[in-house]
């Protein structure tokens, strides 16, 4: 069985009279995804350092090439 759902005329006409998002609102979401960016950059060069060699050459990466990586800065990509 499936459901389908069906808006009238009146519910979509509700929706595109709304505005959008208010300014503060669009910015804090904004920001809130660049630091996870940051954070996920962060663990994973830290993740990056503890990794012996066999597993770096399991995975492509050369000894040299893990350690430029993991001495980055959180927010460079």
């Amino acid at each position: 069985m499936t459901q389908t759902a069906t808006m009238n005329t009146d519910a979509l006409a509700v929706l595109n009279t709304t505005r959008s998002l208010p300014l503060l609102a669009v910015i804090s979401v904004k920001f809130a995804a660049l630091v996870t960016k940051w954070v996920a950059r962060n663990r994973t060069r830290q993740a990056l350092r503890t990794l012996e060699a066999w597993q770096l050459a399991d995975v492509g990466i050369t000894s040299d090439a893990a350690l430029i990586e993991a001495r980055k800065v959180f927010w460079k990509a």
